[in-house]
């Protein structure tokens, strides 16, 4: 393989296919522990402010796709068409139902374990069905972000994202946006729109809020961090040689990353409000990564590595979603044990945890909650493994 540049297409996109990947299986590991009472530190989000290895992982898929909307558009030639504005409507659209669907598909069979609860109940309450989530982020940041992208050039996207940026940085200045309260205008927006019922609800130091860290005003900044990512996707293509391709992203790295961090002692890095500085600051170190990954993946050859991720890179949102049915599953469905209080039922997920990991683990809670979460990673691999040797592509 040439040093400089790949050989095709497809070569030249593996890079982006498994940081995709490990973006996923990142996502899978930290939404399912054993135990959430026995986590590593490192595996948590930050309470509010500040930043920790799993805050990158949601930011980073953000990220890619950005990069993946400028790949898509190039088809258009980035130019407005109704056919082009059609299929993002329609892929917008898709994902949110999506995350609605889970969520509804969740709270349903919770409701199921519930001795007095009826299935027509479980299945047509929607009373209490959070709105917003991942998925319906993901999709209005992809919608939004793409209209832009057809709609502006690229020096009108620059500003727009630096626009977007510094008009929420004023809204979270004015509105209490910085703080965990009852008059942060995030919270208030979310629950005057959506109505409470709808909002997740978040607890921090004891103190319980209707506060979705995936609320309605929170999708400026993302959708500016889309932008980021498609950008960076001309950049990408734009560069035919990969030793500058990479030079490039670390030079956008390291001034997006260094810009995130200086300006986060006037705006705090913090996940949940999508601030400015973790916009940038997340950009960054996702660009760095990606010009990593294409140096070893593409300029280096180091590919055998990497094909667990692949896996899951191919298919993202498919194995997302999958692993989300999987842990609803594993959650709600009661197997009979055997432990020293006699005779009960314990959900797949506690016997694995409580029957499995831990004496495995010797007894160390928190290894086997990490250990937990990595089984539940690779049996989730199996299918999208699956899919990957059939070379099944789902699109979402």
């Amino acid at each position: 393989m040439n040093n400089t540049q790949p050989k095709s297409g497809s070569s030249r996109l593996l890079a982006l296919d498994i940081m995709r990947g490990i973006t996923i299986a990142g996502m899978i590991l930290v939404n399912n522990p054993g135990s959430w009472g026995n986590v590593y530190s490192p595996l948590l989000h930050a309470d509010w402010h500040g930043l920790t290895p799993t805050d990158l992982v949601f930011p980073f898929f953000m990220f890619i796709m950005g990069i993946s909307t400028y790949f898509s558009l190039r088809r258009y030639e980035f130019k407005f068409s109704w056919p082009c504005v059609a299929k993002i409507l329609r892929r917008t659209v898709v994902i949110f139902l999506i995350g609605f669907a889970l969520a509804w598909f969740g709270k349903m069979v919770g409701a199921l374990n519930k001795p007095d609860v009826s299935i027509a109940e479980a299945m047509f309450d929607f009373s209490t069905i959070r709105i917003l989530g991942v998925m319906p982020r993901l999709a209005l940041a992809y919608g939004f972000s793409a209209i832009l992208a057809v709609l502006l050039s690229r020096r009108q996207l620059a500003w727009t994202i630096v626009l977007l940026l510094f008009g929420y940085f004023l809204i979270l200045v004015f509105g209490h946006g910085f703080e965990f309260a009852d008059n942060n205008v995030l919270a208030i927006v979310d629950q005057k729109v959506l109505g409470a019922d709808h909002v997740y609800s978040s607890k921090i130091d004891g103190v319980r809020l209707k506060f979705d860290p995936e609320g309605l005003l929170a999708t400026l900044p993302s959708v500016a961090h889309c932008l980021i990512g498609f950008l960076c996707g001309w950049l990408i293509v734009s560069t035919k040689d990969n030793t500058l391709r990479i030079n490039r992203l670390f030079i956008v790295g390291a001034i997006l990353t260094f810009a995130g961090f200086l300006l986060a002692y006037g705006c705090p890095l913090n996940k949940k409000i999508w601030s400015p500085t973790f916009v940038l600051t997340t950009c960054g170190l996702a660009a760095s990564l990606l010009g990593l990954l294409i140096w070893i993946i593409d300029i280096k050859g180091h590919k055998r590595w990497c094909r667990f991720f692949e896996a899951f890179g191919i298919n993202p949102l498919f194995m997302y979603c999958l692993a989300a049915v999987f842990a609803i599953l594993f959650r709600n469905i009661h197997l009979p044990v055997t432990d020293l209080s006699g005779h009960g039922l314990a959900s797949v997920r506690a016997f694995l945890y409580d029957f499995v990991m831990t004496p495995l683990c010797g007894g160390n809670l928190t290894l086997a909650s990490l250990g937990y979460a990595l089984l539940f990673v690779v049996f989730t691999w199996c299918f999208g493994y699956f899919l990957y040797k059939k070379r099944i592509y789902i699109k979402i």
